[in-house]
């Protein structure tokens, strides 16, 4: 994250039991949830600039969690997803979507949510009647994994943010392993927020663990600073013009009728 500059990281299969934060060097935290030490569990790793705005932390699962940020007066909600593998029972995985479901339910429609999952599936390549939800560059075909995710995206009106950007097959495959290449790991966002992402790609050499490759994408958050307005300006007790003979006088006058002045006079 340091030679990156990365700011805030989604991990999945931390396999770390507990439900705490940890400072893990060079100014970063990880706050995490497990409840096995030998599967599943993730996490959010943030910059220590990122640390002082978490508002909220929702741990719902080994699987799913959550947190909230307030940067400079934009609400920006960070969610990591861990779904279950292809060989898994269905109950599981119905159980996984439904906790996300839930989670993005909670978050109002005006915050910002971004999403870094492992969602073990495969959107594939193209976007034939998915074009509101997902670009045309994802890897290979789509299983029935990646239409969960993609079926996920429509309900929730978000965008698949790998698939928008037009990279080599390098710079999008996720995991290999042996002769497999596949693109299982994904940011999404809020359709609406799509233009705030810039850049989104693989990036090479920076594998934690052997077969998973780093997703990194790059957001800038569009804040509307607030202008003052011109009664507040106005509002401003002009001392300077007491200097003034007749004004002063006046001022004297009031004050000490008690007539109730209230600096009108100094205005």
């Amino acid at each position: 994250m340091e030679r990156r500059k990365v700011d805030i990281l989604c991990v999945q299969e931390t396999r770390w039991k507990g439900t705490k934060a940890h400072s893990i060097g060079s100014g970063f935290k990880l706050f995490y949830y497990g409840v096995d030490s030998k599967r599943n569990g993730v996490g959010v790793v943030l910059n220590k600039e990122f640390v002082r705005n978490v508002l909220e932390v929702e741990r719902v699962s080994d699987r799913v969690m959550s947190l909230k940020l307030e940067i400079e007066g934009v609400m920006l909600n960070v969610v990591c997803g861990y779904a279950p593998q292809v060989g898994c029972e269905l109950e599981e995985k119905e159980r996984f979507w439904s906790e996300l479901d839930e989670v993005m339910e909670s978050i109002p429609m005006s915050e910002r949510v971004v999403i870094g999952a492992d969602f073990n599936g495969h959107v594939g390549e193209g976007n034939r009647g998915d074009e509101e939800v997902m670009g045309k560059f994802g890897v290979k075909e789509r299983n029935l994994e990646g239409q969960m995710v993609v079926d996920f995206a429509k309900r929730m009106d978000m965008a698949v943010v790998n698939t928008y950007f037009q990279k080599r097959e390098e710079h999008r495959v996720t995991y290999k392993s042996g002769g497999r290449r596949t693109q299982v790991d994904y940011i999404l966002c809020r359709r609406g927020n799509l233009k705030e992402i810039s850049d989104c790609k693989v990036v090479v050499g920076e594998s934690v663990a052997r077969q998973h490759r780093m997703v990194v994408c790059r957001m800038t958050l569009m804040v509307c600073k607030k202008k003052r307005s011109k009664i507040e300006i106005e509002k401003k007790t002009k001392w300077w013009k007491l200097k003034k003979e007749e004004c002063c006088e006046e001022f004297r006058q009031k004050f000490q009728a008690g007539s109730g002045w209230s600096g009108s006079a100094a205005r």
